[in-house]
């Protein structure tokens, strides 16, 4: 199956980068371009593209705007060139399904798209730390979102405890003393209860709804 790849970004030389990139893989192909947030809805919305690389800060309509408009047809993979761009976490919260520098080498960017067009997400460490700290920075989570959790197993809280602290599903086995694969069994289940896309928005609700700060 072929991944259909659409590319959001203001500067065309980076847009050519990413197409080389995803055209020089058999199972990948380039579904179209946009030089804005608007032209990226409308690129989606015609051409329907299994992942987007999409830029936040563009012209017209940024890249978050954007995101929360297609992330349920499209699978969205932020781009950025900083690290510490200040609209990360609200473009996570927007419903992107990976974040990436701009400057991480080709074969991060292909095993992002890979990865959320299977239907995961990729969150590096340094960004689960970023969110964990812009959380902390915010008023006390709403206890509303607590409710979410009373459907979960015992395992299944702390699974998502552990995700929430940026663990890989290799270290929550470990630290559990279980198979990877009963983690990704825990994972699925929880995230299928809980209503959740992936494991962002795992995080993002294991924030909003306390757990992370339970001992």
């Amino acid at each position: 199956m072929t991944i259909r790849v659409a590319l959001a970004d203001d500067q065309t030389l980076v847009r050519a980068g990413f197409r080389m990139i995803v055209e020089s893989q058999r199972d990948m192909a380039v579904a179209g371009e946009a030089a804005d947030g608007r032209e990226a809805v409308e690129l989606v919305r015609r051409e329907r593209p299994d992942v987007v690389l999409m830029d936040i800060r563009m012209p017209s309509m940024d890249g978050i705007e954007a995101t929360r408009q297609i992330a349920g047809a499209s699978r969205v993979v932020i781009l950025t060139t900083y690290e510490l761009d200040e609209y990360v976490f609200d473009a996570l919260a927007a419903g992107a399904s990976a974040f990436l520098l701009k400057a991480a080498p080709p074969e991060d960017l292909i095993r992002a798209i890979r990865v959320v067009s299977s239907g995961d997400a990729l969150l590096a460490p340094s960004v689960t730390r970023r969110l964990i700290d812009e959380f902390a920075k915010r008023p006390e989570p709403a206890s509303r979102s607590a409710h979410r959790l009373e459907g979960l197993t015992e395992r299944e809280l702390e699974v998502l405890k552990q995700i929430a602290q940026g663990q890989t599903n290799a270290e929550i086995a470990a630290r559990l003393h279980v198979a990877e694969t009963t983690v990704k069994t825990h994972v699925a289940h929880l995230l299928a209860k809980l209503e959740l896309r992936d494991r962002v928005q795992a995080v993002i609700l294991a924030y909003e709804a306390g757990l992370a700060g339970r001992a």
